[in-house]
């Protein structure tokens, strides 16, 4: 296996980690915070939008299963790159679009990504995602983790979860693991 990892800041984490735990070569989708300086943030803390911490979503990936291009067009895909500060109702900088790279590789392809979906015009307002070496990473509390599979009766995914899904499984199909497909 050849094992690699990248972190997305793209909204709400529980959003954002049920798309990316149905995809074929994802080993691994942890809820938690980067870019701030606190250590050990809390939700509490981060949720009040002045710790420079936005919610992620840190994955682990074989390369020979999905590349790193194709997690970037999921990344674009799911949310709204165009939107600063916000995704939805969701407000602050908490909230950002953002990539955190772990290489010079990862970096050149994101905003290659960028560019070629600027190029295409496949957003009618400028990408504002934010392109940023990794820093410290802070798992979120484990009442965070999982949140789409242990909690698939509650009112948020019932009608902010499944919805999102449901539009990323038309769109995506071909990447879903088979015993994700409802």
């Amino acid at each position: 296996m050849n094992i690699q990892k990248i972190t997305f800041g793209n909204g709400c984490f529980w959003c954002t980690e049920a798309i990316f735990q149905t995809l074929k070569g994802v080993k691994s989708v942890t809820s938690g915070y980067m870019g701030g300086s606190k250590p050990n943030p809390t939700y509490m803390e981060v949720c009040n939008g002045d710790t420079g911490y936005a919610e992620v979503i840190h994955l682990e990936y074989d390369a020979d299963e999905i590349s790193f291009d194709e997690l970037l067009l999921v990344f674009f895909r799911t949310h709204n790159p165009t939107t600063l500060n916000r995704q939805g109702n969701d407000v602050g900088t908490q909230y950002r679009s953002a990539i955190f790279y772990y290489s010079d590789e990862q970096k050149q392809q994101s905003e290659a990504m960028i560019k070629r979906l600027t190029d295409e015009k496949v957003f009618d307002k400028p990408i504002v995602t934010e392109i940023t070496p990794a820093s410290d990473f802070y798992k979120a509390e484990d009442y965070h983790q999982n949140y789409y599979q242990d909690n698939p009766n509650k009112s948020y995914c019932a009608f902010v979860i499944q919805p999102k899904l449901n539009k990323f499984a038309k769109e995506f199909s071909e990447k879903i693991r088979p015993e994700m497909l409802r």
